[in-house]
C-alpha cells in the first residue's frame, strides 16, 4: 500500500484503477486499510517519508472539519 501511495499518478481515476486491479479490493477499502496503516509504527519504520507526508494530509483534512 505504501508504494501504492509513493508513485505519481497521470490522471484522475488512474490511482483507484490500480487499486482494484492490482491490490483486487476497493478504493474505499484500501482507504479504510491505508488510514489504519499510518498509525502502525511498523510502516512508520519501513517508509518514514510517505507515512509522514500521509499523517500531515491527514491531519489537515480533520482540521479543516
Amino acid at each position: 500500500m505504501l508504494a501504492v501511495e509513493r508513485r505519481s499518478w497521470p490522471g484522475p481515476g488512474a490511482k483507484e484503477r490500480a487499486i482494484r486491479e492490482q491490490l483486487g479490493i476497493s478504493p474505499t477499502r484500501y482507504y479504510q486499510l491505508l488510514n489504519a496503516l499510518l498509525d502502525d509504527p511498523r510502516a512508520l519504520a519501513h517508509d518514514p517519508v510517505t507515512v509522514n507526508r500521509l499523517r500531515r494530509v491527514r491531519d489537515a483534512r480533520r482540521a479543516r472539519r
